[in-house]
């Protein structure tokens, strides 16, 4: 096996012995997932069929309850959850044209399935790296069936609008005789910026998908929420798009599980990271986050160096300190490199010294090759 090949193998070793995670956060094992499972309450229940019952059903109910939804169904992918919604809001309309950013994860991470499945067409009302406007959307010159606002809009560096600019959005879709949909995939962690509930937040949209692995820990799976009429379409096309599975109970207990213990830790984490975290990542020679202000306790850190010299730098910190410091860097630039920071549960008990004194350490190793 040559270095290269050995690397992956590394990292994992690595990430599975380290004590300390500043992004991201320990890789259970199956049988410590397992573990954590069986301690949870209710296993004496019948396991799901089909996903109608058992954990599965209460997930669903208990989702749509945190949304303030009639209901929400359990997919076993976010991709086939928003497929079948953005079908749903072009048979309602008539229109199969969709007002989305040209970043978001419909268009860059799900191989166009919206056209080759569905039919639809993506209008993108801006091609800047941020979220739209009213104005911008009002200039589409055609008429949409469905805005899709993605929350935050990831790939740009987590962006998120104003509560009043997300509102005057909407209100604009409206008046184009449009309906909603958010691709609330972290949805989860956007409400300290927003300074609403998940309930207030997800009013705005008549279909609402949500991620259960991203923020929460689960092992896989999501849910599309919304009214009735749009639900039982959701459970009809669930099957017909295969996702109707005998049982998906590790999926739900795991998800059930994240909406207890990690939920409510989630706009501590953000707050840490706005106050302490952030500012001393900010502070690092060289360093630039993107946004400046992060309005979650994720986002984009540039430095200049190369990629490999700092994901080097990454494992050799891993290996030696124990340390998961920041990750899976990429050159933007020459001598210009980009990692994705996501400050969880796991970096709550970080100080600003702790992450001054391990990134310039970090920076050490980098600068070292």
């Amino acid at each position: 096996m040559t270095d290269d090949q050995s690397l992956p193998h590394r990292r994992r070793a690595a990430r599975r012995s380290a004590t300390r995670f500043l992004s991201g956060d320990r890789v259970l094992s199956i049988r410590e997932r397992l573990t954590q499972l069986a301690a949870l309450d209710g296993l004496d229940a019948v396991p799901d069929i089909y996903g109608d019952d058992g954990p599965v059903r209460q997930l669903e109910e208990r989702t749509a309850a945190l949304l303030g939804k009639e209901d929400a169904v359990f997919f076993p992918t976010g991709t086939m959850a928003q497929q079948v919604a953005l079908r749903h809001h072009a048979e309602r309309t008539g229109n199969p044209a969709v007002a989305l950013h040209p970043l978001s994860h419909i268009e860059r991470h799900e191989r166009h399935a919206h056209t080759q499945l569905t039919g639809l067409r993506g209008l993108w009302p801006t091609t800047e790296q941020r979220q739209p406007t009213p104005a911008e959307l009002h200039a589409l010159g055609e008429p949409f069936g469905t805005l899709t606002v993605e929350l935050p809009l990831r790939d740009p560096g987590y962006l998120l609008p104003t509560w009043e600019e997300l509102t005057a959005l909407v209100a604009a879709a409206r008046e184009a005789g449009a309906r909603v949909h958010f691709d609330g995939a972290r949805l989860w962690n956007t409400t300290v910026h927003f300074d609403r509930r998940l309930d207030e937040i997800a009013a705005l949209a008549d279909s609402v998908y949500v991620s259960y692995y991203k923020d929460l820990g689960g092992i896989s799976g999501a849910a599309l929420a919304g009214d009735a009429a749009l639900t039982a379409y959701a459970r009809t096309w669930r099957h017909r798009y295969g996702g109707k599975l005998f049982q998906q109970w590790p999926a739900a207990l795991a998800a059930l599980h994240g909406l207890d213990t990690v939920l409510p830790l989630l706009p501590d984490c953000v707050r840490h990271a706005a106050t302490t975290l952030a500012p001393a990542l900010a502070a690092l020679p060289g360093a630039r986050l993107h946004p400046a202000v992060p309005p979650t306790h994720e986002f984009q850190l540039w430095l200049p160096h190369p990629a490999e010299a700092l994901n080097a730098a990454h494992l050799a910190l891993a290996e030696q300190e124990g340390i998961w410091f920041v990750s899976h860097w990429e050159d933007a630039a020459p001598g210009l490199a980009m990692a994705e920071v996501s400050l969880g549960e796991q970096a709550r008990s970080w100080t600003a010294d702790e992450v001054t004194g391990v990134g310039l350490r970090f920076l050490e190793l980098a600068a070292k090759g």
